[in-house]
């Protein structure tokens, strides 16, 4: 449910992290990290986060617990989506 959600918005996730460049199409995502990079994935991963924390709960009354497991849960899954970019960096030729 959260990843189709996710792939439902996800147009709208690019107009919100890359802006003209989106709508022009001259977004390149294969570039360096870039500020707008990081909005991308930060906000598809709070999204996906947040939706399948609420529906694995699936109450309003635990409502703070779904924000602090959907903060976390981005901050690691983040931490790693990094480091896994360094480290599989595509050879330029």
């Amino acid at each position: 449910m959260a990843s189709l959600i996710l792939a439902y918005i996800r147009p709208s996730l690019f107009k919100f992290a890359f802006g003209l460049s989106y709508e022009y199409q001259t977004v390149k995502i294969a570039d360096k990290i870039s500020p707008e990079r990081i909005t991308l994935l930060l906000l598809a991963i709070f999204v996906h986060h947040f939706i399948l924390f609420f529906f694995e709960y699936f109450r309003f009354d635990l409502i703070f617990t779904i924000l602090t497991r959907t903060l976390f849960g981005t901050l690691f899954t983040f931490t790693i989506c990094l480091l896994i970019i360094y480290i599989i960096k595509p050879n330029k030729r």
